[in-house]
């Protein structure tokens, strides 16, 4: 029984994971991360799961894996999935959608810290010898924009209480026990979007959220505002956002996804007000061993148990 593997991060500070599919009868195939279909299709027919990271997972490598029975998805988003081929097929598509909360929350506050702040422009004119004397932003005190207040947004709001900072979140699917529960106004889109000093996005990549931040709606943030991404590419338009960034429409922005990676170079990358990351807002060694561990909990459920996994992410 074959797993196919292209997540460059799994197992990767614990072999514990690998070392559990072995004991349970597994045999790992690890391919990378860019493995083009055809480094696949010798072990598809053999295949009986899956652990991808940006694999595209489409109609065309799932007609050579005839024992395909679950797909997991090595992190949160699961764009790079069909799922409706998935559905039709039977095959499970599995996320982990806790595991590496606090890491990416963690990330989103240093994104905005260092936006703020200047960290980076300070570092790299210091290295250059010029001891620059950089005027930044507070962040205490100041209103955060949540888009998407779920597991990620959750934790961000909760470091946000920390810098005494107003919070405003938007989310199609409001939990309003939370918000009562730490002092978060729920707020329309477009309020937030006006309101906010700093918006962060923690939203998946769907049809509603696709280019959610375009040249309308990054005009109506306030000049001084920031906009930080570690959500999906998609979610933000980026040829409006550099448009934006480089006529001093809002004050900055930095981000953690594209719309395709991995990258080279971008427009953005030539901006001093734009800070890029090559997403690795969920890498730190708890996170990884932890959704490694849950991946593999995952297959063995459905193909040595024959039960429903956890966290489910298509119709089955």
């Amino acid at each position: 029984m074959k797993v196919i593997c292209t997540s460059p991060s799994f197992a990767k500070y614990d072999a514990q994971p690998i070392d559990t599919l072995r004991q349970q009868g597994f045999e790992l195939v690890a391919l990378p991360a860019d493995a083009p279909l055809s480094a696949l299709q010798p072990h598809l027919a053999e295949t009986v799961a899956m652990i991808v990271a940006f694999t595209d997972v489409n109609e065309e490598l799932l007609a050579l894996a005839p024992q395909l029975k679950i797909v997991c998805k090595h992190g949160v988003g699961v764009d790079n999935i069909d799922l409706n081929a998935t559905e039709a097929r039977g095959i499970f598509v599995t996320n982990v959608p806790d595991a590496n909360k606090h890491a990416v929350a963690d990330f989103a506050f240093a994104l905005i810290l260092n936006a703020a702040r200047q960290v980076t422009t300070a570092a790299v004119e210091t290295r250059a010898g010029q001891w620059p004397r950089i005027f930044a932003t507070d962040v205490y005190g100041k209103t955060l924009g949540i888009i998407g207040l779920g597991n990620i947004g959750k934790q961000v709001a909760l470091r946000a209480s920390g810098f005494n900072m107003r919070v405003l979140a938007f989310d199609f699917y409001p939990d309003q026990k939370f918000a009562d529960e730490h002092n978060i106004e729920f707020a329309s889109l477009d309020r937030l979007t006006e309101q906010c000093d700093f918006i962060t996005l923690h939203t998946p990549l769907t049809d509603e959220t696709r280019n959610l931040f375009n040249a309308a709606r990054i005009a109506r943030m306030k000049k001084s505002a920031f906009l930080i991404n570690v959500s999906r590419g998609g979610v933000v338009n980026e040829a409006d956002l550099f448009n934006a960034l480089s006529d001093n429409a809002i004050a900055g922005a930095a981000a953690d996804v594209f719309d395709h990676e991995p990258l080279e170079t971008h427009p953005l990358f030539s901006l001093n007000n734009f800070i890029p990351t090559s997403h690795i807002a969920g890498y730190t060694d708890g996170a990884i061993s932890a959704i490694g561990e849950r991946c593999v909990q995952q297959i063995i459920q459905c193909v040595k148990e024959q039960q429903r996994p956890v966290n489910v992410m298509n119709s089955l």
